[in-house]
């Protein structure tokens, strides 16, 4: 009988992470607190975003906004870097990056969390910047994604090509 087999991977779904953007930026444009404030929020590169806003407490609610808006599209907060506000000028600016991929530290974490707490029935292999996790049996491989579920990890974790 084959193996059955998953891969644990950390990745933002982008078209997802832009419509967060798209309604933070309604919420800010028409919130009465952030009238006059000239709040937003820009993509910056592929990976990145721009907070802006004319004072330090708002561009902070303007974070707290985008983020509310990312929770509510489904991607995880783990997966969200921000940096602390910093003055550009008149502005105030928090850059934030989207982080993605899991590198070979914390495919090592995982793969150390399944070996000592999982069946052990079930093998891990490093594959790039995921996690493959095999076992004949499915009821295993099930075991495994609840006990990752679980487990406080710092950074964001989905499970694809379940097979």
């Amino acid at each position: 009988m084959a193996d059955n087999s998953f891969d644990v991977v950390s990745k933002v779904d982008r078209q997802e992470a832009d419509n967060a953007l798209n309604q933070a930026n309604k919420e800010l444009s028409q919130r009465f607190d952030f009238k006059g404030t000239e709040s937003k929020v820009a993509w910056v590169g592929e990976v990145g975003f721009e907070i802006r806003s004319s004072t330090e407490d708002r561009v902070k609610a303007a974070l707290d906004v985008f983020q509310g808006k990312l929770i509510k599209r489904g991607i995880s907060l783990k997966s969200l870097k921000a940096s602390d506000p910093e003055t550009s000028g008149k502005e105030y600016v928090i850059k934030c990056q989207l982080l993605q991929g899991i590198n070979q530290e914390q495919a090592k974490k995982l793969g150390k969390l399944i070996r000592d707490e999982g069946p052990k029935s079930v093998k891990t292999q490093v594959m790039g910047d995921e996690l493959r996790v095999s076992s004949k049996s499915r009821d295993d491989l099930q075991s495994v994604q609840a006990l990752i579920r679980s487990a406080e990890l710092d950074f964001a974790t989905q499970f694809v090509n379940y097979r």
